[in-house]
C-alpha cells in the first residue's frame, strides 16, 4: 500500500462503488479522506453535486479553511445510460456529459489553487469505454473520451507548475457492483449480458472496486511523482486485443 500519510484528499461519488472504495483505501493508506456525494448520501462528509459551480466553490472553501490546503482530487463521481446515437435522447446525454465531464472540469478547476501550495495529484475516474467504443453507449463513450483528454490538458498545466500537480485518468472495465447490474437489467436479457460482459474480459471476471481503488492510491502518492498525463486501463486484458 503506498504511503499517504497526512495527505488531504477529496473524493466525489464517494457514496458509489468506487468513491466509497476509494475513501476506505484513502485512510488505509494514512490520509484523510473527505468523502463527498448527492445530499443525504450516506457515509458522505459534505454534500456536493458535481455539476454545480456554486457546490465547488462553497466546498473548496471548506477544505482550504479545516486545511489550508489539498493534497489530492479522485473525481468518481459517474454515470451511465445506454442509448444508440438514434436511440439517446437529448436530455439524457447533457445529463451524463454534466456529470462524467463537466463534474470533473469543475473539480479540477477549483481544486487547482488548493493543489499548487505544495503540489498534488488529480485521478479522473475515465472508464475502458473512453479508450474503445461501444455501439449503445454513444454518451458515456463521449464523456469518458473526453474526460481522458481533459486529463491530459490539465496533467500539461500542472507540470509546468512548482511544485508540479499531476493529473491523470483511470480506465476500469465492468465492475462488481451497481453500475453493471444497471446495464445488464436496462436490457431485455440481463442474465446473457452479465455473462458477454465477464466473457468479454480476458481474465474471465469482473473487476472489484477496491482493485481501482488500490490503484488510485498509488497515483495519488509520491510514489507515482513521475506519472501525469496518462490513460491508465485497469481492464483484466480487455484493451489489449
Amino acid at each position: 500500500m503506498a504511503d499517504l500519510k497526512d495527505k488531504i484528499v477529496l473524493v466525489t461519488g464517494a457514496a458509489g462503488a468506487i468513491g466509497a472504495a476509494v475513501t476506505a483505501a484513502v485512510k488505509r493508506a494514512g490520509g484523510v479522506a473527505m468523502a463527498t456525494d448527492l445530499a443525504g448520501r450516506a457515509g458522505i462528509d459534505a454534500a456536493l453535486d458535481v455539476t454545480a459551480e456554486a457546490d465547488w466553490q462553497r466546498v473548496t472553501a471548506e477544505v482550504e479553511r479545516q486545511h489550508g490546503r489539498l493534497d489530492g482530487l479522485v473525481n468518481a463521481a459517474g454515470i451511465v445510460a445506454l442509448g444508440s446515437i438514434e436511440q439517446l435522447d437529448f436530455a439524457t446525454w447533457r445529463r451524463v456529459l454534466g456529470v462524467n465531464l463537466d463534474g470533473a472540469f469543475l473539480g479540477c478547476k477549483y481544486s487547482f489553487p488548493l493543489l499548487r501550495k505544495k503540489g498534488g495529484s488529480i485521478v479522473n475516474l475515465s472508464s475502458v469505454s473512453g479508450l474503445v467504443g461501444g455501439h449503445n453507449l454513444a454518451a458515456y463513450n463521449a464523456s469518458k473520451g473526453g474526460l481522458s483528454l481533459l486529463t491530459k490538458s490539465v496533467a500539461l498545466t500542472g507540470a509546468r507548475r512548482k511544485p508540479p500537480v499531476r493529473c491523470n485518468a483511470v480506465c476500469p472495465a465492468f465492475l462488481e457492483g451497481p453500475m453493471v447490474e444497471q446495464i445488464a437489467q436496462a436490457t431485455r436479457y440481463p442474465d446473457a449480458v452479465h455473462q458477454r460482459l465477464v466473457m468479454d474480459i480476458p481474465l474471465g471476471r469482473l473487476g472489484k472496486p477496491a482493485e481501482v481503488a488500490d490503484f488510485c492510491v498509488y497515483l495519488l502518492s509520491d510514489a507515482a511523482a513521475f506519472i501525469t498525463g496518462a490513460d491508465l486501463p485497469i481492464d483484466g486484458g480487455l484493451t489489449a486485443r
